[in-house]
């Protein structure tokens, strides 16, 4: 079968794009192929700075023929309905549709016979319609092209297109379109200062090849591994070592057609600043790779560049070039970080009451004050140290207000841990300034230090409430503040460090200083003026004026006993709610990345009470092994029996089966060992979840199993006495209730 071969080449395409670019023109191509029956065989996208390349490989000669029948209105319609129709289907005359039966008469059916094209034809139509719809982010006009009405626009000036079609066998058609006076063609060009003369090419094979004598590499995988066994080998040449950073990689691939791989350096002094802060300027301003001795994995005074040329002179100019550029930014960072060590942390405090973190939520200041009052009553709860964790949280954003940080806003926190040592602050002060914003991803570590780890639950509750709060919450795949992350972030916190922590008090307790806020800033008593949210409206149908001098801003901490203004508790545990159910989502998510079943984490969320992540997820891991058990598979069956019987027979009754039944009216031996069986499993499975022995808890429920199958296998429970009936019910509603001490168990899935 034939193949297709299009390049669009251009001036230079941003590297942040290309990637993206060269799905979208795999994407747009094959979909409109597929579209028109011509099924191909495989699609490979390419790009460099300067061409997006797609290879099709084995598309048919030609689209089927297509044959469609069309329905239309029913014999004897109005006379408009049937021209209507006449016009949709091509035909000339009713005579040209058949007449079809069906149960509600006969109707006029067209059948539409469409013959196959020649693929390179229908090739023809969809190139210019996907260069003329492609999806940039940002697009531009150009030339005489730029005062023209519906002008081309491509990411930059397109400057020719190849587009060629044929089988391996023979010479390959030029695809013949015009795009804004752009024909279609075999003709590209090689390296822009190397190989810039045009290039004849044929099929996709012979096009590579070309490319790569004319210094061009299509594939910017080959890139990749070009610049990164090149930058390796040069580094150990040197005896250093790269530091490796992909992202930076991937991007550099972006910027050459032929890598060339140089080291320079920089003057030794410079290393006396922080090397996060040398990686990040020499990174950020001349996407240059930094290197490190191997011995002690401290940075060198060298880096690597990548260049897009092999120089006359070896690269002694562009080493030279690069040289002075990171010299200059060197030497601002020198001088940023040297201010920023002349005013103490503590001291940039103060310009926080400027500034806003949210309208409706106040400013840093405020939100530092909250944390700050936050890990102090964490602290207790994670062993931690109190006095440390408030100073740590009151110093932990006020490198946000650092020249260094402003310049390398990727830097903040580490650049926090720096400055506080540098005042001389407790070594778990200073952790916590770097860490509290941890985890920031599946791929991050959790912090350690229990001062590091009070902060970061802390900043993360606080910023849950907030948003709860003033009812910001994700929306489908918009998360604009990040709050799943937040939540994931607490719940990996709790879970790798083994934390027991009463989430339901923490949450409500923390709920009230922003609830506090909002009383203040929206009263109408002292913003009359000022728009309301609707908590802010529902607060203040409470009478709260008169107990507005006891509101002083919070609680203190989480084993206080302070007042709470009346009317709030109501808020405060919707919030708290609404965020326990949002945990419990995120907990899922985190237990099905690691295998477990979402189904076990609601079992066991729908129990009163459970807002203990560490044992909810222990209850999960002993309820999954206990249902991977014959006892477990086939006690959750005979459960999820009693209670579709008992859900049927409510709802018929219109009444509850609740209640302990009568011992009296037991009258089967099956009854009687099923009720002894559920009052002993009861205790045992109690007295095991008190010891928090969940294995032990669902061993006493595996003792169910043989009793409860009994009683299906010989008791009707639906006996003509009324009075046997409801006793059989209310002792199927006790098998409900005694596993719900370790469960419940109709949350289960099969």
């Amino acid at each position: 079968m034939p193949d297709l071969l299009l390049e669009f080449f251009s001036e230079e395409i941003p590297a942040r794009m290309q990637a993206r670019a060269a799905e979208d023109l795999r994407k747009g191509v094959t979909d409109r192929l597929a579209a028109a029956g011509l099924h191909y065989e495989g699609a490979k996208a390419f790009a460099t700075p300067r061409r997006l390349t797609l290879a099709v490989a084995g598309v048919p000669v030609r689209s089927p023929d297509v044959k469609e029948e069309r329905k239309g209105p029913r014999v004897g319609a109005p006379e408009n309905a049937i021209a209507g129709f006449l016009k949709a289907a091509g035909l000339k005359s009713i005579s040209d549709a058949k007449v079809q039966p069906d149960k509600k008469g006969d109707f006029y059916v067209a059948v539409i016979e469409k013959a196959g094209r020649p693929a390179i034809d229908v090739i023809a139509e969809i190139v210019p319609e996907v260069v003329k719809t492609f999806p940039w982010p940002k697009s531009m006009r150009w030339g005489e092209q730029s005062a023209k009405s519906g002008a081309l626009n491509w990411v930059r000036p397109l400057h020719s297109i190849v587009a060629t079609f044929g089988p391996e066998t023979e010479e390959p058609d030029v695809v013949q379109f015009r795009v804004d006076g752009i024909a279609g063609g075999d003709t590209t060009f090689g390296h822009r200062f190397m190989a810039p003369a045009a290039i004849k090419v044929k099929r996709f094979d012979d096009y590579v090849k070309k490319l790569d004598g004319a210094k061009v590499v299509l594939d910017p995988a080959r890139r990749q591994q070009t610049i990164l066994a090149d930058a390796k080998n040069l580094a150990f040449a040197q005896g250093f070592e790269l530091v490796e950073d992909e992202g930076l990689l991937a991007e550099v691939a972006g910027l050459v057609e032929w890598p060339v791989v140089l080291m320079g350096s920089f003057d030794e002094s410079f290393l006396a600043i922080p090397q996060e802060v040398i990686r990040a300027t020499i990174r950020n301003n001349q996407k240059c790779f930094v290197v490190r001795n191997g011995k002690t994995g401290k940075l060198a005074n060298k880096f690597i560049l990548t260049a897009n040329i092999e120089a006359s002179d070896g690269g002694k100019a562009i080493v030279a070039g690069n040289e002075r550029v990171i010299r200059a930014r060197l030497s601002d960072a020198k001088f940023f970080y040297e201010t920023d060590l002349k005013t103490k942390l503590e001291e940039r405090l103060p310009k926080f009451s400027q500034i806003v973190f949210h309208e409706k939520l106040g400013t840093q200041a405020e939100r530092i004050a909250r944390i700050e009052r936050l890990a102090g009553g964490l602290a207790p709860l994670v062993k931690a140290d109190a006095a440390k964790a408030q100073r740590a949280a009151k110093l932990a954003k006020a490198d946000l207000l650092t020249d260094v940080v402003g310049e390398f806003p990727e830097l903040q926190g580490l650049m926090g841990k720096y400055y506080a040592l540098a005042q001389g602050e407790d070594q778990s002060v200073a952790a916590a300034c770097e860490d509290h914003y941890k985890p920031l991803g599946p791929g991050d570590r959790v912090p350690t230090d229990p001062v590091s780890v009070a902060v970061a639950l802390a900043d993360k509750i606080d910023i849950l409430t907030a948003f709860w709060a003033i009812d910001e919450k994700p929306t489908g795949s918009k998360d604009p503040y990040a709050l799943r992350r937040a939540a994931l972030g607490i719940v990996r916190v709790v879970l790798e460090r083994n934390l027991r922590l009463p989430l339901h008090d923490v949450l409500y307790r923390a709920s009230f200083p922003i609830l506090g806020h909002l009383y203040w800033t929206y009263s109408p008593r002292i913003a009359e003026a000022r728009a309301v949210s609707d908590l802010a409206k529902r607060m203040q149908s409470e009478d709260l004026e008169k107990v507005a001098d006891q509101v002083a801003g919070s609680v203190k901490a989480f084993d206080s006993d302070d007042d709470i203004v009346p009317g709030w508790e109501t808020i405060g545990e919707e919030i708290t709610s609404g965020l326990l159910a949002f945990f419990a989502d995120r907990l899922k998510v985190q237990l099905r990345e690691q295998g477990a079943r979402h189904d076990l984490v609601d079992a066991v969320f729908a129990l009163d009470g459970q807002d203990d992540l560490l044992l909810i997820v222990r209850r999960v891991e002993a309820l999954g092994k206990f249902l991977d058990t014959d006892d477990g598979k086939n006690l959750l069956a005979g459960i999820k029996r009693g209670a579709n019987i008992l859900r049927i027979e409510e709802k018929k009754d219109n009444k509850s089966y609740t209640g302990a039944p009568d011992a009296a009216r037991l009258a089967q031996p099956e009854e009687k060992d099923l009720a002894r069986a559920i009052g002993v499993a009861k205790q045992e499975a109690s007295a095991a979840v008190a010891k928090e022995d969940f294995t032990a808890a669902m061993s006493a429920m595996a003792k169910l199993r043989p009793h409860v199958d009994a009683f299906f296998e010989n008791v009707t429970v639906n006996a003509d006495d009324k009075a046997l009936r409801e006793n059989r019910l209310k002792l199927l509603n006790e098998i409900r209730e005694a596993t719900r001490s370790v469960a419940d168990f109709s949350k289960i899935e099969g």
